[in-house]
C-alpha cells in the first residue's frame, strides 16, 4: 500500500504563478511611496497569512496610511494587469490534480490567502473541482509556520496527517506542515530552499511535473503521459529579481 493515501497543496507559487506579479507590484508601488521594500525583505512575507504580513509591512512602510494606500495601490496594479484572468497555473499542477482525482485520493488546499480569495483564484484557473476542502490564512489563530492550518486541512478531508502528503513552496508552509506531522515535498519558488526545511522534506522538485512522475510511488497513483511542451527549468534558474 502506498505511504499516502490524501493530500494537501498550497496554492500561491505552488498551484499558481502568483507570487512573480503580487511581489512585483509591491516592490513597485514601495518604490512609488518613497518606501525600502527590498526583494530580500519581500521574500520574508511569503507564506504569511495576512495578519502577520500586514503587521511586519506595517514595521517596514511605518504609518498605518500610508500602508493602506500601498495595499490599495497594489489591488488596482494587479487589477489592471490581470482583470477577470485568472493566475498561471504552474507546471504539472493539472496533471497531478487530474490524477489524484481519477484514483480517489482526497485532496485540499492549506493556503496563507483568505479563504474566499482562495475560493476565487482557484475557481478562476479551473482548478477549485479537484479538492474535497479549502483552508485559508483567516480561518485559524496561528498561520504558518505554525501547524494551525495543516492540521485544520487533515481534519477537513478525515485523514490522518502520518498518511497526508503535503506539497509546499516554501520554508514557513514546509515547517508548519511539518509540525503538523504530514509528509513534505518542496517545489521551491523565488526562494531556494533552505536546510532547516529541505533535510527533513521526502523531495526537493523543480516543479510539479517531476511530482507526477513519482505519484506512483507516492499514491500508487499514475498520471497521464506528459505533454512535450519544452523543458520545464529548475527553481535554481529561475529569475530572482
Amino acid at each position: 500500500m502506498p505511504p499516502y493515501t490524501a493530500a494537501v497543496f498550497d496554492m500561491d507559487g505552488l498551484l499558481l504563478d502568483s507570487e512573480r506579479p503580487v511581489r512585483a507590484a509591491w516592490l513597485q508601488v514601495a518604490a512609488s511611496l518613497g518606501v525600502e521594500l527590498t526583494a530580500p525583505n519581500y521574500l520574508d512575507l511569503i507564506g504569511l497569512n495576512h495578519r502577520e504580513s500586514a503587521a511586519r509591512l506595517q514595521a517596514i512602510f511605518g504609518d498605518a496610511a500610508l500602508l493602506a494606500e500601498a495595499h490599495a495601490q497594489v489591488q488596482a496594479r494587479l487589477t489592471e494587469q490581470f482583470g477577470d484572468k485568472p493566475f498561471d497555473v504552474k507546471p504539472g499542477a493539472r496533471r497531478l490534480l487530474q490524477g489524484l482525482r481519477d484514483a480517489g485520493v482526497p485532496c485540499a488546499v492549506a493556503s496563507s490567502t483568505a479563504h474566499d480569495e482562495v475560493r476565487r483564484r482557484l475557481e478562476r484557473a479551473g482548478l477549485l473541482s479537484f479538492f474535497d476542502a479549502l483552508c485559508g490564512g483567516n480561518e485559524v489563530k496561528h498561520g504558518k509556520p505554525h501547524p494551525d492550518i495543516y492540521l485544520l486541512a487533515v481534519q477537513r478531508l478525515g485523514a490522518s496527517a502520518a498518511n497526508t502528503l503535503a506539497f509546499e513552496d516554501s520554508g514557513h508552509g514546509a515547517l508548519a506542515a511539518l509540525a503538523a506531522g504530514l509528509g513534505v515535498v518542496l517545489v521551491p519558488d523565488l526562494k531556494p530552499p533552505e536546510p532547516a526545511w529541505q533535510t527533513r522534506s521526502i523531495a526537493v522538485l523543480a516543479s510539479l511535473e517531476d511530482a507526477c512522475e513519482r505519484s506512483a510511488e507516492w499514491f500508487g497513483v499514475a498520471c497521464a503521459p506528459r505533454r512535450t511542451t519544452g523543458a520545464v527549468s529548475a527553481w535554481a534558474g529561475r529569475d530572482q529579481t
